[in-house]
């Protein structure tokens, strides 16, 4: 939701397949099994939105691409395939134009060489957050406030804040208040700011809400094919919409051994 990466985004650094977020459980003596225990706890705000979209299944899965055509104020802003690993340990961004970026988990790499590097350690890591976000919620480095009910286009939805923890990503200072859908549970919505290459205390100034629509099932994985994206605040919630994406062609496959490798003519992605 890491950060560039916006979170991220990029706590996608660190994403790993266990559930070591900050977020605590309790659970009885003995983990709940013997004579007299008790039931197991109920699952957490970030848990119950996991369950809600599968994660079980899409962890199980070793890699997963997808279409993205995204525009801002009516125009394009990227028209790509997006690829990435299920942990987000190698990510690749193959661009209409013919320029690809690829994270190959330790360099991020912009090629053709000749290609400009504008925006584009944000490209790699913040759109594959977005679409993976369902699945990141407790991913190591995560921490939760408790929940909150608060509104978002006249409705009101259960929410709570994600932080990250010192260190974790490009941009640690990034934060993300998720809207749970009260029917299906999944992720509705995901208000945050951007932090990256930017004063925290501004990005405070403007934050905006990326929400999820158009669910389709692949391989029984919940999906949203529909983003938009909206100035937000905390006593109305949506604003003015910004932009919007639409996400096609979900699909799982295995990498050939190649894929997520830096090639020969290709630059560094810095910042």
């Amino acid at each position: 939701m890491k950060k560039l990466f916006l979170l991220f985004i990029l706590f996608s650094f660190v994403s790993c397949n266990q559930n070591t977020s900050e977020e605590k459980i309790p659970v009885e003596p003995g983990n709940g099994i013997g004579d007299g225990a008790s039931p197991p706890p109920a699952l957490s705000f970030s848990e119950n939105i996991e369950e809600a979209h599968n994660k079980t299944a899409f962890m199980n899965h070793e890699a997963v691409s997808f279409d993205l055509a995204l525009t801002f104020g009516g125009s394009e802003r990227l028209n790509a395939k997006i690829s990435m690993t299920t942990n987000s340990t190698r990510v690749r961004v193959d661009k209409a134009n013919g320029t690809s970026l690829i994270y190959d988990g330790n360099r991020t790499v912009i090629t053709p060489d000749t290609s400009k590097t504008d925006g584009a350690r944000f490209d790699i890591f913040t759109w594959q957050y977005f679409f993976a976000m369902p699945f990141k919620l407790t991913d190591s480095g995560t921490v939760w406030d408790k929940e909150a009910k608060r509104t978002l286009d006249s409705l009101e939805y259960d929410t709570a804040k994600l932080s990250f923890i010192s260190g974790t990503g490009d941009s640690p200072d990034d934060w993300y208040i998720i809207y749970q859908d009260p029917e299906t549970k999944r992720l509705k919505a995901a208000a945050y700011i951007v932090t990256f290459s930017k004063d925290p205390a501004k990005a405070e100034e403007n934050p905006h809400v990326i929400v999820y629509s158009d669910y389709r099932m692949v391989e029984d994985i919940a999906f949203a094919t529909k983003w938009s994206f909206h100035n937000w605040n905390e006593k109305d919630g949506l604003g003015k919409k910004l932009g919007e994406a639409q996400l096609s062609n979900i699909r799982f496959f295995e990498p050939k051994e190649e894929y997520f490798k830096v090639p020969q003519n290709s630059n560094p992605i810095n910042k």
